[in-house]
């Protein structure tokens, strides 16, 4: 079941130019934006530090303690997975909520971005996954792999069966634990999933766009992010964040800010670069998964404006899962813009009906 009444949707390539997009969603030509913009954003605010110092290296400072406050070891747990160390945080109580981050996240954006469910009486159980934050980079860190160090997480805390909801990148191990555990696998939400796509063609290493190289020092370099985020926000909102910037301007106060501060919790990127890598690898060129292996009842959501395309990937898992259900936003980009409570609520709906787990 489709729940939508607009049916235009971005494609692979660009609406204004035809050129052809990457699999993360980004043509050559803002690829080469975002990093000549990047690296002067870094000479302008190196340029303050030298002229006015104290106070740039005072903001930074600031914005990194913040940062790493959102992190601290004492809001998450740890434990030993069959894949080394497996960071995880908890909140809320209720039936539990396996709730997967996407790129650039960790446990912090996992709790963010399912806030309203804890509100609605939702235990939200929030890992780190390969490479974010505490957990560890395993040799073979595949997305099946991942899948399965979540059962480890549910051995530890006595979890027979659970729902998984899977935001972008993290859609991936959701999936693949709806596959792999249908025993332990309540439900599966994957939302703006950043997956397989039939009709998609291919990028390959010989193709791929240019810039990527000079765009992960961007996520290698906490300074220079944070200087991007200082002088070029709207830039970062519409690649790195796959929205629209101009939707800020008639979002509600609430929704704006929201928007900012998934940006701004990217931060450590430092903390968080491994994992980025490996999303790279696994999300930026997709692999097929077995979908009509799936039994538990799923919900796919996306947003048609989403300008990495997962609506697409949204459609093809609705119509291939038997008995799925699809949501599709007409408009609000890769955070889902303006449609926050509805998107909660869209999930808190779906997972009483099915009276999961």
């Amino acid at each position: 079941m489709e729940i939508n009444a607009r049916r235009q949707i971005n494609d692979y390539h660009s609406p204004r130019s035809g050129a052809q997009r990457s699999s993360a969603g980004l043509t050559r030509e803002e690829w080469q934006m975002v990093t000549r913009r990047t690296l002067l954003a870094m000479g302008v605010v190196a340029g303050g530090a030298a002229i006015g110092g104290t106070l740039a290296a005072t903001s930074f400072a600031h914005s990194m303690q913040t940062a790493n406050a959102a992190i601290d070891p004492n809001l998450s747990n740890l434990i030993r997975s069959r894949f080394g160390a497996l960071e995880y945080a908890e909140r809320g109580i209720g039936t539990p909520v396996l709730m997967v981050h996407g790129t650039g996240g960790g446990f912090d954006q996992g709790l963010m971005f399912a806030h309203g469910l804890v509100e609605r009486g939702y235990r939200v159980i929030a890992p780190s996954r390969f490479g974010y934050l505490r957990s560890d980079l395993p040799a073979d860190p595949s997305s099946a792999n991942q899948a399965d160090a979540f059962v480890d997480l549910l051995d530890h805390l006595r979890i027979d069966r659970v729902a998984i909801a899977g935001g972008s990148a993290g859609a991936l191990s959701a999936i693949e634990f709806a596959i792999r555990h249908p025993d332990r696998c309540a439900a599966l939400l994957p939302i703006v999933p950043a997956t397989y796509v039939p009709s998609r063609d291919a990028v390959t290493a010989d193709n791929a766009p240019a810039g990527v190289e000079a765009a992960m020092q961007l996520f290698r370099s906490d300074f220079l992010f944070w200087a991007a985020i200082r002088t070029v926000p709207d830039l970062l909102i519409g690649t790195l964040l796959a929205t629209d910037p101009a939707l800020l301007r008639t979002a509600s106060s609430a929704e704006a800010a929201r928007a900012k501060a998934i940006l701004w919790s990217l931060l450590p990127v430092s903390r968080r670069v491994d994992g980025m890598a490996n999303d790279a690898l696994l999300a930026g060129h997709p692999a097929p998964s077995a979908l009509e292996r799936i039994t538990a009842p799923v919900l796919a959501i996306s947003v048609e404006d989403d300008r990495f395309g997962t609506a697409l990937a949204a459609r093809h898992i609705a119509a291939t899962v038997k008995h799925a259900r699809l949501v599709l936003f007409p408009s609000g980009g890769h955070i889902w813009l303006g449609h926050d409570d509805d998107l909660t609520s869209q999930m808190d709906t779906f997972l009483k009906e099915i009276g999961s787990p």
